[in-house]
């Protein structure tokens, strides 16, 4: 997880990437863009880790939320990249996201379930955030077993190379 972009929800993998304390909120991440740092706090300085997507999400309308993820967050994630020329990683703390992001396997798209006082909706988390590219997601899988089921707890989040 040096570099692209990831969603990570596994405490156990967060602490091996940063200390908790270095994490940056969602308005810090959005605040950093006006002047990237040289030296990330994650990773031995190749990644930022940004927590409170999760609160973004459910504060937000359906509507809203998909053209705030299209729109400034994925512009923000884009001016990332561009600024650390692909060679960084942004990584999305989403301590719900186990139980909150899915996917239909019939088309294979991502979502992000949104809160049960909305019967059940779905954002579609992958078209917005990685226009489309869902087919370069990979699981990020942390298991000491042989051949581990990236579906069930070995999967501690999803790993985008780079997005565009």
């Amino acid at each position: 997880m040096r570099r692209g972009f990831s969603l990570l929800w596994e405490p156990r993998v967060l602490t091996d990437v940063i200390a908790p304390t270095a994490v940056v909120t969602i308005r810090d991440f959005f605040s950093l863009r006006r002047a990237w740092p040289d030296d990330l706090p994650g990773s031995d300085g190749d990644a930022l880790v940004v927590a409170g997507l999760d609160g973004c999400l459910d504060s937000l309308s359906e509507q809203d939320a998909v053209a705030w993820l299209e729109s400034d967050l994925k512009s923000a994630v884009l001016s990332f990249q561009e600024h650390y020329e692909g060679q960084a990683a942004l990584i999305l703390w989403l301590p719900s996201g186990r139980t909150r992001i899915g996917m239909d396997l019939a088309d294979e798209e991502y979502f992000w379930r949104l809160g049960a006082r909305r019967d059940g909706a779905r954002l579609p988390l992958g078209r917005c955030l990685w226009g489309g590219a869902e087919a370069d997601v990979a699981r990020i899988l942390a298991s000491e077993e042989k051949d581990p089921d990236f579906d069930g707890d070995a999967c501690v989040g999803l790993h985008h190379p780079r997005i565009s």
